[in-house]
């Protein structure tokens, strides 16, 4: 009978870590409210949540019962190393009984007296995310069906954990691009601007930019650019290599050098980022516009008469490209009053039901030598339509104003 009330006892404890209720709580205090139910489901003195900062591969102290010292002194424990370190390595559950130098890397779990740890890994879709365990003050012997409910547990908290920092990810991620997307894209002398961008239905936020910028002497810098990824990772990088760019622009004349610049930049510091970019600059007078590509779509041009160009220039390889090839320099081309400049990233023209060509043919036909704003409007309408995005799309048309615009 005792057996049987202890199964059921442990039953209900088991779907309160399902509580839907959890979902309305910050993360912060789910955590916490997780893990004080886990501790009272095993029976222990402690419970703690380590999660994988993949980039430095080590565990960080994200939340803790019983020991809360872990968090508020920002604990990290290597993959590998110790107890925590040796779950994350293996994957696999853990128990120890000997809690001291020799088998964890954190002091804070000896000098409180703890005896027994039992741990186990937190995996979602076959991805580490961290690891949970708990503590006893007096020698405990987990059962199998202790390591059960503790794996089930962290599968609770793995999920939690997935489902939270995709959000906070996709919010940061969004709010990034949103900074360093030009607020508005005021006139400058001569020259009209307009831009579209939309992130793919997929990913929500991606690494394209679009730029515009004055520099020394009256010229005018113009950015398109593509991040490889999506999420807060191509976000970031999105925002370096901008940042990068803008800098390298103030002090060097040379579109192609930018670029390249640019490249041994991003292969030095960024780690195995690539990026596609076109870099133009508009002349002070406002005559003509020198760009050069790493990798890139061609900017199409619209004549005042009406001829369509897709300007066919040297293609260097994408920047952070490993075998990279900077290819010929520049290319220039006259920009005539009343020309539109289209500039954009490849997710406007390359669709799964069509291929390229059919994506630049339809680009071409809706461009046409008007304001910016009636551009990218017939660009979208005849490309997108009501179709959700698939993958990121930035947009920039510039016009050469005439005499009497």
């Amino acid at each position: 009978m005792a057996a049987r009330d202890d199964a059921e006892d442990r039953l209900r404890k088991i779907e309160a870590i399902n509580d839907a209720a959890l979902a309305h709580m910050t993360t912060e205090a789910l955590y916490e409210e997780l893990l004080v139910r886990a501790r009272e489901l095993l029976a222990t003195d402690t419970a703690s949540l380590l999660l994988l900062d993949s980039s430095a591969r080590q565990l960080l102290a994200t939340a803790s019962v019983g020991i809360e010292e872990e968090v508020r002194q920002g604990v990290r424990v290597p993959v590998g190393r110790g107890f925590a370190g040796r779950i994350a390595n293996s994957r696999r559950p853990l128990v120890i009984h000997q809690v001291d130098d020799s088998t964890v890397v954190n002091p804070l779990l000896w000098e409180h007296g703890l005896r027994s740890l039992a741990g186990a890994p937190l995996i979602v879709e076959g991805n580490l995310m961290g690891v949970l365990h708990v503590g006893t003050l007096v020698p405990r012997v987990f059962t199998d069906d202790d390591l059960s409910l503790l794996q089930m547990v962290a599968d609770r908290l793995a999920l939690t954990a997935h489902t939270r920092l995709w959000m906070v990810e996709r919010a940061a991620a969004a709010a990034l691009q949103h900074s360093l997307l030009p607020a508005e894209l005021a006139p400058m002398p001569g020259l009209t601007f307009a831009a579209r961008y939309i992130p793919g239905a997929a990913s929500g936020v991606g690494g394209d930019w679009y730029d515009v910028f004055g520099l020394p002497g009256d010229r005018v810098g113009i950015v398109m650019g593509d991040v490889v990824g999506h999420g807060l990772a191509a976000a970031v990088v999105m925002g370096r290599l901008r940042s990068a760019l803008r800098a390298y622009a103030l002090i060097i004349d040379d579109p192609h050098e930018v670029l390249s610049k640019l490249h041994r930049k991003a292969t030095h510091f960024e780690g195995g980022a690539m990026a596609t970019v076109c870099y133009a600059v508009v002349s002070p007078d406002r005559e003509q516009v020198t760009f050069a590509l790493a990798g890139h779509p061609p900017p199409v041009l619209a004549e005042p008469d009406g001829r369509i160009c897709v300007i066919q220039g040297p293609t260097g390889s994408p920047i952070g490209f490993p075998r990279h090839s900077s290819g010929a320099t520049n290319t220039t081309v006259p920009l005539r009053p009343g020309a539109v400049l289209c500039f954009y990233t490849d997710g406007l023209v390359e669709q799964r039901d069509s291929t390229i060509d059919v994506g630049m043919a339809r680009l071409t036909d809706a461009i046409v030598p008007a304001d910016p704003n009636t551009v990218c409007a017939r660009i979208m309408a005849r490309l997108i339509g009501t179709r959700p995005a698939q993958d990121d799309i930035a947009l920039l048309v510039l016009r050469r104003n005439t005499a009497e615009s």
